[in-house]
């Protein structure tokens, strides 16, 4: 018998760092497709290799690095416990920035891929009828590159729910609170609890398998 709790808090917690993830990657990753698609300036072949990192790099790598720059003694991570006595680690913001570390190169990749796509001669002929830059973004590159765009979300939505690796080093393991749907899955695993497992890997294999199906039906 599997108790509601056990099995409704991890997808809770997935499912709501996977939308806050999406929501900072969909700005982020949109802003930073705009910018490496339209302007050429030095050092941008080094800043994309940065952008697409995570997406070759062991997750414990990106977990380590993760506890390195946030963590209690980190970088970023001493300074905010110095002034604000803030603690990343272990939190379920640690889950959320986790996830956002590895969805961004998704939502970068697919952006920048629909932008490069669209005809110049279109924003430029905007500009020439009076059209802001601002105005051929929102009105015309947006619009023609919306299928790469929403496969992006999808991709990264996808990404953020399945993580678990980094997770699992920088927010740890605390059940209704850093346990996601992946690490629950391990921890139900490890406690021989194969029930809650798999019911678990049903849940996020339908999830994923729904999402997929989303972006071949929008793409044909």
């Amino acid at each position: 018998m599997i108790e509601l709790s056990a099995l409704w808090e991890p997808i809770r917690l997935s499912l709501q760092t996977a939308v806050a993830a999406l929501l900072i990657v969909f700005v982020a990753g949109t802003a930073a497709g705009w910018c490496m698609s339209r302007y050429t300036f030095r050092g941008k072949l080094i800043i994309e290799t940065i952008f697409l990192l995570p997406t070759v790099l062991p997750p414990t790598v990106v977990g380590f690095l993760l506890i390195t720059i946030f963590g209690t003694y980190g970088v970023v991570g001493n300074f905010l416990y110095s002034l604000f006595d803030l603690s990343l680690m272990f939190t379920w913001t640690a889950a959320v920035i986790t996830a956002v570390i590895v969805a961004f190169p998704f939502m970068y990749q697919s952006v920048k891929v629909g932008l490069d796509s669209v005809d110049r001669d279109i924003e430029n002929a905007a500009r020439v009828d009076g059209a802001s830059e601002w105005e051929v973004f929102l009105f015309i590159s947006l619009p023609l590159s919306l299928k790469s765009i929403i496969s992006g979300l999808v991709l990264s939505f996808s990404r953020a729910l399945g993580e678990f690796g980094a997770t699992f080093m920088f927010a740890g393991n605390i059940p209704g609170r850093t346990q996601t749907a992946p690490i629950a899955i391990f921890t139900a695993m490890e406690a021989g609890n194969m029930t809650l497992a798999w019911t678990l890997v049903i849940i996020l294999v339908v999830l994923s398998f729904a999402m997929l199906l989303s972006i071949r039906t929008f793409a044909r």
